[in-house]
């Protein structure tokens, strides 16, 4: 059963759509994807994921919703954390590297969180229908944690915290999270039921076109990989899963469904491509993208998709049942 999960995760359209990608890139194929098609598919899948949380959560209570919110804060914040110390004692010299990764790696990744859902929504899996509004809530804190401590170690930091944090508010991830959110709040059930012929039921389609996308970047960063650490690469494999495991349990504590625990699990897997490099970016002007740029998205992104998010689905109903 669990090699059979794994089988149908790996030949998934979303998962070949990446896979294709990237051998387009290995093959020297010309073709490519307008980026103005791109950055609408982009607004599309962030606006829909934000609108169904949203329209979910104002069936939800608070007190349902504010454990988990907290418990996924905390949990970004200190991921961040570990990702700074581990990397600055045991892979890097350089205290902005260091902070770089814990931006990236305590942070999360919308598109990863897309694919998840896509995932159990597949496979009839029943979820907490407001996490999505936990995820636009793990963006942002991890990121002020890393840059405060590579200004508390001495990094060579911007002066400033206010354009970064800017950028990391005002990015266009978190804005359309949250603007769909909100919309998808105000609507409510009625609202998302006329908006899903648009905004819910093409949403699996676009998130294939959009991988595929997303496996010619992917594809390109991956000639940076002769210039990597060998230890870098190794973190790159290793926290994605001991963190993902490490969700899991968490949202147990918290009371998640196993589909529940699944997505908490992923969100604390994956690592920021979006909003982290961008702030990075500023914040961090002396760290080096190929470091971060590589790792996030040429290594955790495919890892999570092709093999993460079975795994934790797997340890979720080992560990949780169902």
């Amino acid at each position: 059963m669990e090699s059979a999960a794994l089988y149908a995760n790996l030949f998934s359209p979303p998962v070949l759509a990446f896979g294709a990608g990237v051998i387009a890139v290995f093959a020297r194929s010309d073709l490519k994807i307008p980026e103005q098609v791109y950055q609408g598919l982009a607004i599309y899948l962030l606006l829909a994921i934000g609108f169904k949380g949203g329209a979910s959560l104002a069936e939800t209570k608070f007190a349902t919703v504010a454990p988990v919110a907290i418990a996924a804060i905390l949990l970004g914040s200190l991921l961040s954390a570990a990702a700074f110390y581990i990397s600055k004692y045991l892979i890097f010299k350089s205290v902005s590297n260091a902070a770089a990764i814990a931006a990236h790696y305590g942070s999360v990744s919308a598109v990863t969180f897309m694919t998840c859902l896509a995932f159990l929504e597949s496979r009839n899996v029943p979820f907490e229908s407001f996490l999505p509004a936990v995820m636009a809530l793990m963006e942002i804190p991890a990121i002020v944690i890393a840059i405060m401590l590579a200004k508390l170690h001495g990094g060579t930091s911007s002066g400033n915290l206010s354009p970064a944090l800017r950028e990391a508010f005002t990015g266009k991830s978190v804005y359309l999270l949250v603007a769909g959110l909100v919309i998808g709040a105000a609507a409510g059930p009625l609202g998302a039921e006329k908006a899903a012929p648009f905004l819910i039921q093409p949403f699996y389609g676009v998130l294939i076109i959009f991988l595929l996308e997303m496996g010619l970047v992917a594809g390109k960063s991956l000639k940076s990989f002769t210039d990597l650490k060998g230890k870098l690469i190794a973190f790159a494999i290793i926290a994605p899963l001991v963190q993902g495991i490490i969700g899991v349990y968490i949202a147990k504590y918290l009371g998640l469904s196993a589909g529940g625990a699944t997505l908490f699990a992923t969100l604390a897997a994956s690592a920021s491509y979006i909003a982290a490099p961008a702030a990075a970016r500023i914040a961090l002007p002396d760290a080096n993208p190929a470091y971060y740029v590589f790792t996030s998205l040429g290594i955790t992104f495919p890892l999570n998709l092709a093999l993460g998010i079975p795994i934790y689905h797997m340890a979720a109903k080992q560990i949780i049942g169902g």
